[in-house]
Order: C-alpha cells, then sequence, then structure tokens
C-alpha cells in the first residue's frame, strides 16, 4: 500500500450463512478523494464500509485504513469517521450532550468544530436528538463525525430519507467541511443527481463484486455511447469495442462501451455521445456478468 492511499481492500469477502455479501472485492481509494459508492439494495455495500471501520471480520482477504487494519485498536480507528445508515444517534441526548459524550470517548476531538457547524445551521442543540427532524438529525451526526477530526470519513446512505432541500443542505456542509481539510470521503447513496455533483472517484458495486471503480473523469473518458444502424452493428465493432450496454430496435443500434484507448475511427452511418455518471452507472449495474470486475488499474492496463 502506497503513502497516497487512504482504503486499500484485497479479495475482501464477507459471508453470512451461505450467502456471500461480499467477495474477492478488490479497489483502492487515493487520499483526497471524494468517492461515491454505489449500487442496488444487497449489493454489499454496508458490508464494505462495516468492514472498513471495523464493525465486522473478513472471512476472506483484507482491508486497510492508511496501511493499518482498522480492528487494530483505538489508534486505528482514531483516523476514522463514520455516519452508519439512518443516522443511529442516543435519541433521548441532546447534541450537546452528545458533543460531550464524543469528547470522553475520542482521544481527538474538536467540540467547537461541532458546536459552530450546529449553530450555523440553526440546530437546536438542548433539545432532544429525538425531537428534531430528519434533516436536523443527520446534521447532528455528520457535525460529530466531523468533530472527531477523521482523516477518513464514510458515510452509509446519510441523505436517502431526506426531503430535497434537507439533502441539498446536507451535501453542502459536506463539501464545506471538506474543502477544509484533507479527508477523504466514502459516500454511500442511491442519489445519483447528488453523487455527480460532488463526487470526483466512483465505486459500483453489483452482487457482491465490484463493477467498476477509478477516477470519475478518466471513467467517463473510457466510454461512449455509439448509436447507428443495426445491420452494420458487427462491422461496426469488429472487435474494438466492449460493449457494456446495448439496447436495439429493427433499424438502430444503441450502445454504451467501453474504449479501447484512443477514441478510433468510426464505420460509416455511426456517431458517438459523450456519456454521463448516471448512464455510466446504469449500464454497469444493468449489464450484471457481462460487465466483469473492472478496477482502475485494470482499466488503465486496456
Amino acid at each position: 500500500m502506497t503513502d497516497d492511499t487512504a482504503l486499500q481492500v484485497a479479495g475482501l469477502g464477507k459471508r453470512y450463512g451461505r450467502t456471500w455479501a461480499l467477495r474477492d472485492c478488490s479497489l483502492r481509494l487515493p487520499i483526497g478523494r471524494i468517492a461515491a459508492l454505489v449500487g442496488p439494495n444487497g449489493a454489499g455495500k454496508t458490508t464494505l464500509l462495516h468492514l472498513a471501520v471495523g464493525l465486522l471480520r473478513p472471512d476472506e482477504g483484507e482491508a486497510r485504513v492508511f496501511g493499518r487494519d482498522p480492528r487494530a485498536g483505538r489508534e486505528a480507528l482514531a483516523d476514522i469517521g463514520f455516519v452508519a445508515q439512518d443516522t443511529p444517534l442516543y435519541r433521548d441526548f441532546s447534541a450537546a450532550e452528545l458533543v460531550k459524550l464524543g469528547g470522553k470517548l475520542n482521544r481527538t476531538w474538536d467540540a467547537a468544530l461541532a458546536h459552530e457547524r450546529l449553530s450555523r445551521l440553526d440546530i437546536p442543540t438542548g433539545r432532544a436528538v429525538g425531537k428534531l427532524s430528519g434533516g436536523q438529525r443527520a446534521q447532528v451526526a455528520l457535525a460529530l463525525a466531523l468533530a472527531k477530526r477523521p482523516r477518513l470519513l464514510l458515510l452509509d446512505e446519510p441523505i436517502a430519507s431526506l426531503d430535497p432541500l434537507a439533502r441539498h443542505e446536507f451535501m453542502q456542509t459536506l463539501m464545506g467541511a471538506v474543502s477544509e481539510t484533507d479527508t477523504t470521503v466514502l459516500l454511500s447513496s442511491h442519489l445519483l443527481a447528488d453523487l455527480e455533483r460532488a463526487c470526483d472517484f466512483l465505486i459500483v458495486l453489483q452482487k457482491a463484486h465490484v463493477q467498476l471503480s477509478g477516477d470519475v473523469d478518466d471513467l467517463l473518458a473510457r466510454h461512449r455511447t455509439l448509436i447507428g444502424p443495426r445491420e452494420s452493428e458487427a462491422s461496426a465493432l469488429a472487435g474494438t469495442f466492449a460493449v457494456i450496454r446495448a439496447s436495439r430496435t429493427d433499424r438502430q443500434s444503441t450502445l454504451l462501451v467501453r474504449l479501447p484507448g484512443a477514441m478510433p475511427a468510426l464505420a460509416e452511418g455511426w456517431r458517438a455521445q459523450d456519456v454521463n455518471l448516471e448512464d455510466l452507472v446504469l449500464a454497469y449495474l444493468t449489464a450484471g456478468s457481462e460487465a466483469r470486475t473492472q478496477t482502475q488499474g485494470e482499466l488503465a492496463a486496456k
């Protein structure tokens, strides 16, 4: 593991009974990135995050955070901040009491930072968090995670249940906090529009495997949508492009493809269009077993 890596997992697997929630998972998240972790329900996103923060023990492989096993003790955990799914908090505690509790449980703790962020958002810190709105509870959980001054912040669907305004405010707070620090972020979410605005790194999980991983700009540059006559599809591809997803009518083929390198010349009647993040994610999620695991290193080698 190099000095520029926040999270690295190799051959990682976790099984519940006979079912693998995660299998043969390998990826590298560079320091300083804001990474989107996407996939359908049951793909293994929460399992991956729980393995990364040491809440679960892997059945295969390993996870390393800044070169250390997250289960190695308090020193390893000191670098990690985590906001779990549904932002679980002690509902009878006030935000102020939770900030005070955090100071007793963490060797590095910035209570002033937490209070400043909550004050800026006009969140009543003396009220029991169970009586706050969903958006306010999410902001309290984020403020507590940031008060730890983590080098790696992991968030498991923190905005899934929020209304559009609350989601916008949460993402603004997150992006503002990250811009002021060197924190690396791994954010699990189904909301691709929010992720596209915020994230510069992408990890796609499907059926317990990593389908795609890498820098967003690089991944977008390596894929195109090709549109042309169906009758000439075979000759137009000519073994040059890897087809990730295809849709066809009687006359026309629309193919999302991975490029072999530089964009080659297209056959007559064919044209290429750029893809966006949503196009790319949906293509790999719907491709299923046809889209084999592609790590950033594998893509670069093609």
